[in-house]
């Protein structure tokens, strides 16, 4: 088995092929804004943590295509966060579901025609580390929020 191979099933693993978890794209698919953008206690919704997955999704994978690194941004990762309190309605929900299909698409895509060995050049500016190392943790980090996501909508339901 390839590297590719690795990281396509684990991307696709959290996305939307139900495997060890419940993938991120069954457990978004029946919710309207509102139950989106429900915070609990803590302050934390569905749609702020998808909009942050979306950023580290589409950062990693930009900087993937370009092969080229910078550490330099101008969002924190609190920001990569943050919800429009104006455009919570269903239009925009939809808009960001789609956003963040596409994130889940290209990587795969961007894996699927990668040759083997772009997945092991490193980069010398962030620890010398293996672009199979950096997409692996992107997955774990992905697999991280899914479950933050998989409690926030349990939690919602059994409040709602």
């Amino acid at each position: 088995m390839s590297y590719k191979s690795i990281l396509i099933d684990q991307l696709n693993a959290c996305y939307n092929d139900k495997s060890w978890f419940i993938p991120l794209h069954e457990i978004l698919i029946d919710l309207n804004a509102t139950q989106a953008a429900w915070e609990n206690e803590s302050k934390q919704s569905i749609w702020s943590i998808v909009n942050h997955l979306i950023f580290w999704n589409e950062k990693w994978l930009e900087r993937y295509n370009l092969e080229q690194f910078e550490l330099e941004s101008l969002l924190n990762n609190d920001d990569t966060f943050y919800l429009n309190p104006h455009t919570i309605n269903d239009f925009e929900w939809k808009k960001t579901l789609q956003r963040l299909e596409t994130a889940f698409d290209s990587w795969n895509r961007a894996l699927e025609e990668s040759e083997d060995l772009k997945l092991i050049k490193e980069i010398p500016s962030y620890f010398n580390a293996p672009w199979w190392g950096v997409v692996s943790n992107l997955c774990i980090h992905n697999a991280y929020h899914i479950g933050q996501v998989m409690l926030l909508k349990k939690q919602m339901i059994s409040i709602g």
